[in-house]
């Protein structure tokens, strides 16, 4: 038995590459090519392997929105564990926060970003429409 093809369309099929390896590796979703990401943050035009176009997919400001509050969340809680256990003093908390949160932020951004690519080009996610009588 042959392995199943995958479907240029996208979605459906089991010799897709998994979605987190569009994150972590920065593989296209559609062939595996390590070609999704031109530099760190910015996603390439097209996959030179196998001509998917990655600009006809719209990631946006979603991995932004959710990084940031779980993020802020759990450095929230982090503040507050080091200011109940060690109570340093506050220029320490102004250094320290923000320094991590943004490394969190930006280190996790690419990853996050891939993921939520491979992840409309499997599920076929497009703009909603109305459909006209």
């Amino acid at each position: 038995m042959t392995a199943p093809t995958p479907d240029p369309a996208g979605g459906g099929s089991t010799a897709l590459p998994p979605p987190i390896a569009s994150g972590l590796y920065g593989c296209c979703p559609r062939c595996g090519a390590k070609t999704l990401f031109r530099s760190f943050l910015a996603f390439a035009d097209r996959c030179p392997a196998c001509g998917l176009e990655f600009t006809a997919f719209n990631v946006g400001d979603g991995p932004v929105v959710f990084l940031t509050l779980g993020i802020g969340t759990l450095v929230t809680i982090l503040a507050l564990w080091l200011e109940f256990s060690v109570s340093p003093p506050v220029w320490v908390h102004l250094l320290l926060w923000p320094l991590v949160t943004l490394g969190m932020v930006v280190g996790s951004l690419r990853v996050a970003k891939g993921l939520l690519l491979a992840l409309e080009f499997r599920n076929r996610a497009h703009e909603g429409r109305i459909a006209e009588d």
